[in-house]
C-alpha cells in the first residue's frame, strides 16, 4: 500500500494525537506547572520570611511586583528568541536558570537580594512559557491544537494549588527555605527527561538545514503521511514583532492583546487581594484562604468544560460567553455578605468561567499564529497579559487605600471580564472576515 506524501505543514497538521505527542504535551504541562507553583509560592512564604527577618509585610510589595515584571520581560524577549535560536534550548536554559536561582534563594537575607532573585526567576519562567506553548502547538494536530494548548496550560493553576497544599504541610515543620528547595530540585530532576523525550521544533530543524533529523521526528509524529521534503508555506525561521501585524493579523493581534491584558489583570488582582478583601468584608479567614484555592480549581475545571464546548461550537463563542458569565459571577462576589459558604461557591464558579476562559484564550492565541511566528506571538500575547498582571495588584492596592467598598471592587473586576468577552468577540469577527476573504 502506497504512503501519502505531504509538505511539512500537511504532515504536522493532519497527524493523529499519539503517544509520542502525548509525552511531549505532558512534559510541557509539567514545566508550566512549575511556573504556577513558583508564582504562587512567594505569596505563601512571605509571612514566614517577614517573621524570620523582622520586616513588615508591606516590604514585600516590590518583591511581588518586580517578580512579575521579570516574567513580563522574559516572555517578551526570551520568548521571541525561541523563534531564532530554537525552542528546546531556550526552554532548557530558562528552566535551568530558574532552578539554580531558586536553590540559592534561601541564602539571601535582605529584601533587596530577594527582589533580585525573584526578577531572575521571573526572567527564566517568562522565557520558558511561550516556547513551551509553541512546542506543544506545533506537535498537536491542527484540529485539536487550541484545545491541547489550553489543557496544557491547566498546569499553571494546578501548580498554584499544589503550592498552597505543599506550603501548608512543609513550612510549619521545615521552614520557608524548604519550599525554594522543592521548587528548584523538581525542575532539575525533570530537565534530563525533558531533554531526552522532547524534540526540537521540526520547522526550526528544517530551517537550520537538519532535514534528516526533522524527517525522523516527522515519521514518529505521523505514520500515515510521509514528508516530501518541502517546508510548506513558511520556510524561514525567526520572526519579528512586526510579523504579528502582517498578513491581515494586525486587528486580531491587538484584540488578543487587549483580552490577555484585562484577563490577567483580573486574575492576578483576584489572586493577590481576594483573601484580604474578603476578610475586610467580614468573611472568615479560613473561608477567604480556601476561596483562593477554589478560584484556581474552578479554572482547571472551566478549561475542560469550555474546551468540550469548543469542539461543537468553535473557539470564539464558548470563550466569549464564559467571560460574560464570569463577569456576572465576579460581581456577585461582592453581594455574598458574610456567608463564607456562599463566598466560597461564588469564587469557585468565578474561576470556572474567568480563569477557564483565560486558559482557552491562550489556546486561541497559539492557534492564531502560524508555526514560524507562534513563539513570538504567544510570547508577546502573554507578555502584554503580564503587564495587566503587574497593574492589577497595584491598582487594587490603590483602590483599597482609597476606601473603596468590597462591592465596588468586585464590580470593577467584573468589568474586566466583560471587556475580555468583547475582545474575544472582536477576534472572532476579524478572523471570520479573514477566512471569508481567502475563499
Amino acid at each position: 500500500m502506497s504512503v501519502a506524501e505531504a509538505d511539512l505543514d500537511g504532515v504536522l497538521d493532519h497527524a493523529k494525537l499519539g503517544s509520542f505527542q502525548t509525552v511531549i504535551i505532558a512534559l510541557c504541562a509539567l514545566m508550566i506547572m512549575i511556573d504556577g507553583f513558583a508564582t504562587q509560592m512567594i505569596g505563601l512564604v512571605a509571612p514566614a520570611i517577614a517573621a524570620d527577618w523582622g520586616v513588615p509585610a508591606s516590604a514585600f510589595g516590590p518583591v511581588f511586583g518586580l517578580g512579575l515584571l521579570g516574567g513580563l520581560v522574559g516572555a517578551l524577549l526570551l520568548g521571541s528568541l525561541g523563534d531564532r535560536w530554537g525552542r528546546k534550548p531556550m526552554v532548557l536554559g530558562c528552566i535551568l536558570l530558574f532552578a539554580a536561582v531558586s536553590l540559592i534563594t534561601p541564602l539571601v537575607h535582605t529584601i533587596g537580594a530577594l527582589i533580585l532573585t525573584r526578577v531572575v526567576c521571573g526572567l527564566g519562567l517568562g522565557g520558558a512559557l511561550p516556547n513551551l506553548l509553541a512546542l506543544t502547538s506545533e506537535y498537536a494536530p491542527k484540529a485539536s491544537r487550541a484545545r491541547v494548548a489550553s489543557l496544557m496550560f491547566c498546569g499553571y493553576p494546578l501548580g498554584s494549588v499544589l503550592a498552597g497544599v505543599i506550603s501548608a504541610q512543609i513550612i510549619p515543620d521545615y521552614g520557608w527555605a524548604s519550599i525554594f528547595f522543592i521548587s528548584g530540585l523538581f525542575p532539575l530532576v525533570l530537565l534530563p527527561v525533558f531533554a531526552l523525550c522532547v524534540p526540537e521544533s521540526v520547522r526550526f530543524l528544517v530551517a537550520s538545514g537538519r532535514d534528516a533529523l526533522a524527517a525522523r521526528i516527522l515519521a514518529r509524529t505521523n505514520r500515515q503521511t510521509r514528508w516530501n521534503g518541502f517546508a510548506g508555506a513558511h520556510p524561514a525561521h525567526g520572526a519579528s514583532v512586526a510579523k504579528l501585524f502582517s498578513h491581515g493579523r494586525a486587528a486580531g493581534t491587538l484584540f488578543l492583546w487587549l483580552t490577555m491584558f484585562v484577563s490577567l489583570l483580573l486574575t492576578i488582582f483576584m489572586s493577590s487581594w481576594l483573601p484580604l478583601v474578603a476578610t475586610a468584608g467580614g468573611i472568615g479567614m479560613k473561608s477567604a484562604v480556601l476561596a483562593l484555592s477554589a478560584f484556581s480549581i474552578g479554572g482547571i475545571a472551566g478549561c475542560f468544560m469550555i474546551g468540550a464546548f469548543n469542539r461543537v461550537a468553535g473557539q470564539i463563542l464558548p470563550i466569549a460567553v464564559s467571560y460574560g458569565l464570569g463577569a456576572v459571577c465576579v460581581a456577585l462576589l461582592g453581594l455574598t455578605g458574610r456567608s463564607g459558604g456562599l463566598f466560597l461557591a461564588a469564587s469557585l464558579v468565578s474561576g470556572l468561567f474567568t480563569v477557564g476562559a483565560q486558559m482557552c484564550t491562550v489556546g486561541l492565541l497559539a492557534d492564531f499564529y502560524d508555526t514560524r511566528t507562534r513563539a513570538t506571538g504567544v510570547g508577546w500575547g502573554i507578555g502584554i497579559g503580564r503587564i495587566g498582571g503587574v497593574v492589577g495588584p497595584i491598582v487594587g492596592g490603590l483602590f483599597i487605600s482609597w476606601g473603596m467598598s468590597t462591592q465596588t471592587l468586585f464590580l470593577i473586576a467584573a468589568g474586566m471580564s466583560a471587556l475580555a468577552a468583547a475582545g474575544i468577540v472582536a477576534v472572532g469577527r476579524v478572523r471570520g472576515r479573514a477566512q471569508s476573504s481567502s475563499l
